[in-house]
């Protein structure tokens, strides 16, 4: 006897279909999962056996084969419990064959209870894709399963819950998907940001164009309390900016039942202590890591020399392509992180060099060494760079009187708009990300403007890199500036922006 039930796992964060195939037969009592399932998908055979006799069902005596297909495909997690059930049940006649165009994800208890799982929007788009109809997976995760469009999705809490319905004694309703906003809503406020105009140009500038930035002050000059309120001015997030974070946010157990999806940019600071697979991801079954948890929001590096050098440099890959592999023995997978890297840190050691206060007990030697921390070809990859002076006492003690974020980012909204009906129909999404072609079509020089940038190209021994850096940035500022061309003022304060 066999029964076949369609479910769905989880490779990175693409989804995919899977066919739980169960075989009852005689024989000895034996109940083994094949099909190159991990250690939770191997105890799945405990949990399914006391659900299955909690929930008033008799449990089959004989030798039980359960097949996971495609069987070449490793599979983890705790997702195939439910289909298994349903399987064993279909196999033995117990209930009748679940219906062809739905398929069933979800971790039980040995009760019956149908437990939230993680990837389950990633599985959702796989269900569209596989042209599944209907989609039976834990209540927790419904909301967030809801926002794929193409198919209708089923709340379950119990087991017995899904017999009713499947016995149509008590239908489930299925879910629909709030509605979505990417409008910022979050409490920090850029108007709370006093003096230091020279970091809130800055930052408008990175939020613009999605520039990285580098901060450079002694303690307390406020570069930790501007970082973190980037996130507020940055440009709304598109629904699909919105599907593609929370894919990465929900295969890292970051979404539930009250969070069902990303709608606000992320901003992540990991301490720099954070290893170098914490920061790129990986593991025995690679798992996203913090620049890919920061995919289409900010990743905010303090203290910036004392991370390692080995984890700083893992950075400069994916800050060029916007992607990160992990391979393994076993297989490779493949982590979106197109993420705004934003730097803080001291002048020096202790902190004070070149402040007033004469305070620095740092030698010469010591302040070269302590920058020297951070390798040339990783600072050849910033974009702009701020001194942050310390706030004078009349500074600190008045009201703050900036713009708020509101209105910083009503410009930055604009001036991305500008940017995406420039590349509408490429690959580019923003400034930051122009090729060579963009920049030889969008990044014309006149004669005076050519001429500062040579000067600055053989004053300042920049580099081929560096030289479209400036370009790129100045872009944005004629941007913001609703300017059709680059005038040699914006590319006059680009390279204010370049150390």
């Amino acid at each position: 006897m066999t029964g076949k039930v369609r479910s769905l796992g989880v490779h990175g964060i693409r989804g995919y279909g899977v066919s739980v195939e169960c075989f009852v037969s005689t024989g000895l009592t034996n109940f083994d999962i094949v099909g190159l399932g991990d250690t939770a998908v191997k105890e799945a055979r405990d949990r399914v056996r006391a659900a299955i006799k909690n929930c008033g069902y008799t449990f089959p005596s004989g030798r039980i084969t359960v097949n996971l297909a495609p069987a070449d495909t490793k599979k983890g997690g705790t997702v195939y419990d439910l289909p298994i059930l349903l399987g064993i049940l279909a196999a033995t006649e117990t209930i009748s064959a679940p219906p062809a165009d739905a398929a069933f994800i979800g971790e039980l208890s040995l009760s019956g209870e149908v437990r939230g799982v993680n990837g389950a929007l990633s599985m959702a788009l796989a269900a569209e894709r596989e042209g599944i109809k209907r989609l039976f997976l834990p209540a927790d995760n419904a909301r967030e399963a809801a926002f794929a469009e193409g198919v209708e999705v089923y709340p379950v809490e119990h087991v017995s819950q899904l017999m009713e319905h499947l016995y149509g004694d008590t239908p489930i309703e299925p879910v629909t998907a709030p509605p979505f906003s990417g409008e910022y809503g979050g409490i920090l406020d850029f108007a709370d940001v006093k003096g230091q105009a020279n970091v809130r140009r800055a930052m408008e500038i990175c939020a613009s164009g999605s520039h990285n930035l580098l901060m450079s002050g002694p303690p307390g000059s406020g570069k930790s309390l501007a970082a973190a309120r980037l996130p507020s001015i940055l440009p709304d997030m598109s629904r699909e900016e919105a599907m593609e974070t929370t894919e990465i946010h929900s295969i890292s157990g970051l979404t539930g039942k009250d969070h069902p999806i990303v709608t606000q940019r992320p901003f992540r600071a990991p301490h720099h202590t954070v290893s170098a697979i914490g920061l790129s991801g990986g593991g025995t079954n690679p798992k996203p890591g913090e620049i890919s948890l920061a995919h289409n929001g900010v990743l905010f590096l303090d203290e910036l020399p004392e991370f390692s050098r080995e984890t700083l440099e893992i950075l400069r890959q994916p800050m060029e392509n916007g992607e990160v592999t992990i391979s393994r023995v076993a297989s490779s997978v493949t982590y979106p992180s197109r993420f705004m890297p934003v730097c803080a840190m001291n002048p020096c050691r202790c902190g004070w060099y070149g402040h007033p206060s004469g305070r620095c007990t740092c030698s010469e030697g010591a302040v070269r060494a302590y920058k020297g921390r951070i390798s040339g070809p990783l600072l050849d990859r910033i974009d702009l760079f701020v001194n942050v002076a310390s706030l004078e006492y009349d500074e600190l003690r008045e009201k703050p009187n900036g713009e708020d974020s509101a209105t910083i980012r009503k410009r930055v909204n604009a001036a991305r708009k500008i940017q995406q009906e420039r590349f509408a129909g490429t690959s580019v999404g923003c400034n930051a990300y122009m090729g060579s072609r963009e920049l030889a079509k969008y990044c014309q020089l006149d004669a005076r403007g050519d001429s500062m940038l040579r000067s600055a190209y053989d004053r300042l021994g920049l580099t081929a890199r560096s030289h479209d850096k400036i370009l790129r940035v100045a872009r944005t500022i004629a941007d913001l500036a609703g300017s059709e061309s680059i005038e040699a003022k914006h590319l006059a304060e680009a390279l204010q922006f370049r150390e």
